[in-house]
């Protein structure tokens, strides 16, 4: 029994890391500054409801330019997409 929920916590475990995204870890002198990055992805037509620092990636929640619900992870020097969730 105990193998049992050791098992079914290590898949818990594994299962979360598989559904984050996996940025590219820069040195942290070479990420773009979280104003600018900011600035670049409004541009893009994103309304910031939410910005933070997932790992080694920029992510955002808010909405796109036609107002549908997102969920974007972005690389923290380049600024490309490497995971996005958006509403259908």
């Amino acid at each position: 029994m105990l193998k049992i929920i050791a098992f079914a916590a290590a898949a818990a475990v594994s299962t979360g890391a598989l559904a984050s995204a996996k940025c590219e870890a820069h040195p942290k002198a070479e990420w773009m500054k979280e104003a600018d990055a900011r600035a670049k992805i409004e541009a893009q037509g994103y309304v910031i409801k939410k910005f933070k620092v997932d790992g080694n990636c920029y992510e955002i929640y808010g909405t796109t330019k036609d107002g549908k619900k997102a969920e974007i992870y972005f690389d923290t020097k380049t600024l490309d997409i490497v995971k996005s969730e958006i509403e259908k």
